[in-house]
């Protein structure tokens, strides 16, 4: 399969996904299940006061693994049809 982080859809990393937040490029946050608390409740801030939806899922390892990085917790989704078919199958189940 063709990582999307090689064509740019992806960052990782609190801080730069906080960077791509402010800067009205990620469309999408996705936050692993066994993220620390105080970064969920970072993450979430952020993104609540940017009007930017969050999808927690998975594990650390899971998500690192999905998109060939080392302990990735938070992963922002810059592509916005990219963003939209991963909320549109997580509303599906």
């Amino acid at each position: 399969m063709d990582c999307p982080l090689n064509r740019g859809k992806i960052v990782s990393g609190m801080d730069a996904v906080i960077e791509g937040i402010e800067k009205n490029k990620v469309k999408l946050v996705l936050v692993a299940k066994d993220t620390s608390e105080k970064s969920k409740k970072n993450i979430k801030y952020v993104c609540t006061n940017n009007d930017v939806n969050v999808i927690e899922l998975s594990t650390i390892e899971e998500l690192s693994r999905i998109i060939g990085k080392k302990q990735k917790a938070i992963i922002g989704i810059i592509d916005k049809n990219f963003s939209d078919g991963i909320l549109e199958k997580c509303n599906r189940g």
